[in-house]
Order: C-alpha cells, then structure tokens, then sequence
C-alpha cells in the first residue's frame, strides 16, 4: 500500500520548517527534518557529527570529500546521502509523513509512494526581515546569510539529484508565504493532499 509522503523544499526564512510542522499537526502523521541525521546516525554507527558537517553544505576543500569514521575508514559524502536515504526510504514505508529538506522528493521518486512535492519560498524582503528577527542581525547579516544558506541547499540539491532546486517544473505545489499566512497554506496543502492522494 502506498503511503502519502509530503516532501518539503524551502527556501531559508520562508517558513517552510513552520508549515512542515503545522501538517504534521493538523495530519497527525511524523514530522522529519533534521532528526533523519540523528537515525542515520544510530542505523550506520557512523558518528553524528559527520552527518551535520555535510548536511546541506557542498562547499568545496581539499580532501573534503572524505572524512574519517568511528573505525578509522572514510566515509565519503555520498556515503552519507546513500545511508541518509536509506533513512527517508524507511520512515516512507512506516507511513504517512512530512519530510523537509534532504532531497527526500527525488529519493522516493521510485518509491511507490504518493510524494507530494512542496516548494516554500518568499519574497526576499520578507525572509531578510524573518532572520534578521530569528538572529538578531543586521539587515545586511540577514540578506548574505540567506544567500549563502540557499546557495548551499542549491548545490545540494543539484550535486545529489542533478536537477535544479529552484525549477519548478521538479514539484507539484510551489507556495509564495508571503501571499498568505501558514494557516491557510496549511489548509491548502492538505486540501490538494486529499486530491493528490487519488490521482
């Protein structure tokens, strides 16, 4: 039996995380985000912090590619996607679900699942003003931070799925947050979940 996965790609300071939840709360079905790392972690004996070093950070070193493990091996990054994966792919199977971030939307394409795919974003005075609030920075601190964070989620994306993050063709929702409040896009979303799920 398939089951319904709402895959959620956001950009920072769009409130993707917020509406990720409110579903989860409303739907009464798990939420996942940044907990996946912490069972990857537990499924693989590979330690956390390699997990959260290469979770959604592409940049470029030299000898970056590899990191040591717990046993004294290395592990590569696509190591740590592959078993990352093999995390979203099993709570997939457990059930319904919201699944934020981690390329979860390509990673269950051939899952059997009905994947709802869900692109936040917003205008960008409104995410500059959010994290200037969420950090306490400067307007300035805010418009580079979310520059580099959603150019490294970019790069994620791309490196792992060779597809673009920001082409909309790659999801079925694209929702501007800065046109509505959470509540209402949370009924939207749902309301299309109910159709989606008998297409």
């Amino acid at each position: 039996m398939s089951n319904l996965i709402i895959a959620i790609s956001r950009t920072y300071g769009s409130g993707g995380r917020v509406i990720g939840r409110m579903l989860s709360e409303t739907m009464k079905i798990p939420y996942y985000d940044r907990n996946l790392i912490y069972l990857a972690s537990n499924n693989t004996g590979i330690d956390l912090k390699y997990f959260a070093k290469y979770d959604e950070d592409m940049k470029k070193k030299i000898f970056d590619d590899l990191i040591p493990s717990e046993k004294n091996n290395y592990v590569s990054k696509e190591e740590i996607f592959m078993r990352q994966a093999e995390v979203i792919k099993d709570v997939a199977d457990n059930g319904d679900c919201v699944i934020v971030g981690r390329c979860a939307d390509r990673i269950l394409k051939n899952s059997g699942h009905r994947v709802l795919k869900v692109f936040i974003y917003a205008n960008e005075i409104d995410c500059v003003e959010t994290i200037m609030r969420k950090l306490s920075v400067s307007k300035n601190e805010a418009s580079k931070i979310i520059a580099q964070i959603n150019k490294h989620r970019s790069d994620y994306y791309t490196y792992h799925t060779g597809n673009d993050w920001m082409n909309a063709k790659n999801y079925d929702i694209c929702i501007n947050t800065s046109e509505y409040d959470v509540e209402k896009i949370n009924e939207m979303i749902i309301k299309y979940s109910k159709i989606f799920r008998k297409l």
